[in-house]
């Protein structure tokens, strides 16, 4: 097929909305790390960033031109590459702040837990397009409970919680698009919330610990931040401090003294957003909330507009990853939401997580593509016969 074809065919907004973050997130990168003494220039992880979003470009090109049809025929082998990457962590990985969650490759560490999450999608999208609903509903949710369960405990013991709650939230909205029954949902709500009382307080009165006293402290920390404030209440605090003191305009790129002065920690990745309230205000905030709605509008677009079910679910599972990440990533700045560590979606300083969102546009817009080009034929053939 000519390659005029393909391009006339791509959601070209999607892609502006996509660019328009990425560009907005390296400003705020650059404003947050420039005046650090102790990289070798001030632009450096501005150009990590951006290396990783031209790498992540030429992927997202190569899958948006593929037939994304052809990847249910290779589920099994993308799920056992999925575990196979991220056992390969606990082998070759690089601890870093007390999680091993990366493979160092030289000039760039991957995190395969992030790569997971997009390829989770696809596994999971083609297991659920390839059976009906019916007498045997519930034996579908198990089974793909029990899919989704294997990676997501073996990202949680690195440790890393906020990718495994990501991938639990993509499954979930998975079954939801799929059709599974409400039934199926109260059973699941009812065994997560018992999971959670046994892991956070039941198993550690006892004397088994099965998340270490850190991590429930940062989860449990954002109901009250005032009782630890130079403590485990210390990054939440700040955030609150940074975000609020930007005001409507805010005070204005480099000018952030939370920021600039290093009192905000972890600013330019778990806590970007908090730089970019402080610094750019209510307003630069609404402009960023403006992209990802045009995102998630294009992708819900895409979804419904798609001529498979396994399009659908694959289009739903992306639009729920980066809705999910953008919720719980902004939620944990403002003290709504437990602090996990997710990051902002294409903002964020992250090299895998930026490959990763941009391959799963690429998906986005393979499913476009088909879903466009089937319904050019359906209408050349209803002129033929008219």
């Amino acid at each position: 097929m000519e390659f005029r074809t393909y391009l006339r065919h791509f959601d070209y907004a999607l892609l502006a909305a996509v660019a328009g973050l990425i560009a907005y997130g390296s400003l705020i990168i650059y404003s947050a790390t420039h005046s650090d003494p102790n990289l070798p220039s001030p632009t450096y992880y501005v150009k990590v960033q951006l290396t990783a979003a031209a790498i992540g470009t030429v992927m997202m090109s190569v899958v948006a031109f593929l037939d994304f049809r052809g990847l249910r025929n290779y589920m099994r082998q993308l799920y056992f590459g999925i575990l196979g990457l991220i056992l390969l962590v606990f082998i070759v990985g690089a601890e870093a702040k007390g999680s091993t969650r990366w493979i160092p490759l030289g000039f760039f560490n991957l995190q395969p837990s992030e790569v997971a999450k997009v390829g989770m999608i696809v596994v999971l999208a083609a297991f659920l397009s390839e059976r009906t609903r019916g007498d045997l509903e519930a034996q579908t949710t198990l089974r793909t409970l029990g899919l989704a369960a294997i990676p997501a405990l073996l990202v949680f013991v690195q440790p890393d919680f906020g990718t495994a709650l990501v991938l639990t939230a993509v499954t979930i909205a998975l079954l939801f698009l799929y059709g599974t029954r409400w039934l199926h949902f109260g059973i699941i709500t009812a065994a997560v919330g018992g999971a959670l009382f046994l892991v956070i307080q039941a198993l550690p009165a006892i004397g088994i610990q099965i998340l270490k006293p850190y991590q429930i402290d940062r989860l449990l920390v954002f109901l009250h931040p005032d009782t630890d404030p130079s403590g485990t209440g210390y990054h939440l605090l700040q955030s609150k401090i940074a975000i609020g003191s930007g005001m409507i305009a805010g005070k204005g790129l480099y000018q952030g003294t939370q920021t600039q002065l290093n009192f905000l920690p972890e600013h330019h990745t778990d806590f970007v957003f908090s730089v970019l309230g402080e610094e750019l205000g209510f307003i630069g905030i609404a402009v960023l909330l403006a992209l990802y709605v045009l995102v998630i509008w294009r992708g819900l677009r895409i979804a419904i507009i798609s001529e498979s079910l396994f399009g659908s679910l694959i289009a739903g599972g992306i639009v729920s990853m980066l809705l999910f990440q953008v919720f719980v990533n902004i939620g944990m700045t403002i003290g709504i939401m437990p602090i996990t560590g997710i990051p902002l979606p294409f903002v964020s300083y992250g090299g895998s997580s930026m490959v990763a969102n941009l391959l799963a546009v690429g998906l986005l817009e393979s499913v476009h593509v088909r879903s466009k080009l089937i319904g050019d034929r359906r209408y050349r053939r209803a002129q033929t016969a008219a």
